[in-house]
């Protein structure tokens, strides 16, 4: 009994992992390009980030450099994508976010109340359905500012309603050099970490109990 006890909690922890993802590859001026040549690489496969408080929710677990990712130049206005390794599997919103760099995108940690987001995709009502995709495509504002940018990816999973469960945060970060742009200082600016709370109710939603309405978390979309 044991022995077949130890398998199922095997088996049951293999499929719990081989369901999960990571943002590792991205589309820029019309070219799909291989994985972590302009993504910053993680270090803890595909697993989620859960420590509202822990800096690896800017990057990801190993993420906090980019001297061994190339940066892409993109005109402001441009079409981006993240793609997964699979298709996002959890429910939840997906959202983007940018962060200037003081100097270059290979040296900045993007630490600082520096991240703006310019990009939400939430659920469809009635019903509370997601539009899960292994690719997610927006575009950088056409009034931002050139320069050297951190483009942030981030998969809120709430398929485990907390606090019985703890929300997932699948995460990446590409970086890029803005052209073309314009002189509009975007926000709100927030924190990363300390943007999104336990307090918060899209942090909190139980999307299996009278699921009806949902707020993505985190500042409004920026607008030029």
């Amino acid at each position: 009994m044991k022995v077949i006890s130890t398998c199922a909690a095997i088996l049951a922890f293999a499929s719990q992992v081989s369901s999960h993802y990571i943002f590792q590859s991205l589309t820029a001026n019309g070219v799909k390009n291989a994985a972590y040549t302009y993504v910053r690489r993680n270090t803890n496969y595909n697993s989620p980030v859960t420590d509202l408080t822990s800096k690896d929710l800017i990057c990801n677990v190993g993420g906090a450099s980019g001297s061994n990712t190339t940066t892409v130049s993109v005109k402001a206005g441009a079409s981006l994508s993240f793609t997964a390794d699979i298709a996002v599997y959890h429910q939840g919103p997906i959202s983007v976010y940018m962060a200037k760099a003081p100097t270059t995108a290979a040296e900045f940690d993007g630490t600082g109340q520096v991240w703006f987001k310019i990009f939400d995709e939430g659920p469809k009502f009635p019903g509370g359905t997601w539009d899960l995709k292994q690719t997610y495509t927006f575009n950088l504002p056409t009034c931002v500012p050139s320069g050297d940018y951190l483009v942030r990816i981030q998969s809120l999973a709430i398929h485990n309603p907390y606090p019985g469960g703890t929300p997932q945060f699948y995460v990446g970060c590409a970086q890029v050099t803005v052209t073309g742009g314009g002189s509009t200082e975007l926000g709100p600016k927030v924190t990363i970490p300390g943007f999104i709370t336990k307090a918060d109710p899209g942090y909190t939603a139980n999307i299996y109990s009278n699921f009806n309405s949902y707020t993505i978390p985190g500042p409004a979309v920026a607008k030029c």
